[in-house]
């Protein structure tokens, strides 16, 4: 992993980040291989699970706060973040897209089953990490490391708070990042503890809390 990339803990890093992960979508429900895939829509538990995100930031940050938007340009992700900034009482049109918060790229593997690919190569998720196996097309784990520490190098000294919309996999890898995190043997990144889909933590000056736990199932 490139030696810049060892930013963490980010102590000098201006505001809070608010990082969730998007609601339910219909690939999750049908355990399919999501990935980057750009629009699988949430489904109705996606919803709730958003509702309940964007009510638990309503309670602890109020009304109308200080808050600069940013999600994954994926669908799933937009949706979310249109549902929570309506707890908040923000505009949905000031939220800004970057391409490096979207998932782990799945290569030929994205949309299939996960049965249909565990059939074929075995486990793709490591029980010990809780991390998806790298597609042989597949974006690597250093690969995302790389861009969502540069989403954070370029957005370390904007003022104020951010909520950040993104994905099971990238979020942990950029969690990771913030936090110090060292690199996971075999993976030549860090990755931060899963947390269900629905849920939301502070990281504030290289320490996370969770905000909200949610209930999702979704593994990745």
């Amino acid at each position: 992993m490139d030696s810049k990339l060892a930013i963490a803990p980010q102590s000098r890093r201006k505001g809070r980040d608010f990082i969730a992960r998007h609601g339910e979508t219909v690939f999750n429900q049908a355990k399919r291989l999501q990935g980057e895939a750009a629009h699988t829509p949430l489904t109705r538990a996606g919803f709730a699970q958003a509702d309940e995100m964007g009510a638990a930031l309503a309670k602890a940050l109020g009304r109308r706060p200080r808050l600069a938007l940013w999600a994954s340009p994926t669908g799933r992700a937009l949706q979310t973040i249109a549902v929570i900034a309506e707890h908040l009482g923000l505009d949905w049109h000031d939220a800004r897209t970057d391409a490096r918060l979207t998932e782990i790229g799945m290569g030929s593997w994205g949309g299939r089953y996960y049965a249909e690919v565990i059939g074929e190569v075995g486990p793709v998720i490591d029980p010990g990490t809780g991390l998806l196996a790298v597609a042989p097309d597949g974006e690597r784990y250093h690969e995302i490391a790389e861009r969502v520490g540069g989403w954070l190098a370029d957005t370390a000294d904007q003022d104020g708070d951010r909520l950040v919309i993104m994905h099971g996999i990238s979020s942990r890898v950029m969690r990771g990042l913030m936090t110090g995190l060292p690199p996971i043997a075999g993976y030549d990144a860090p990755a931060a503890p899963h947390l269900p889909q629905g849920s939301v933590v502070m990281i504030e000056h290289g320490t996370e809390t969770v905000v909200h736990l949610g209930q999702g199932g979704a593994p990745a």
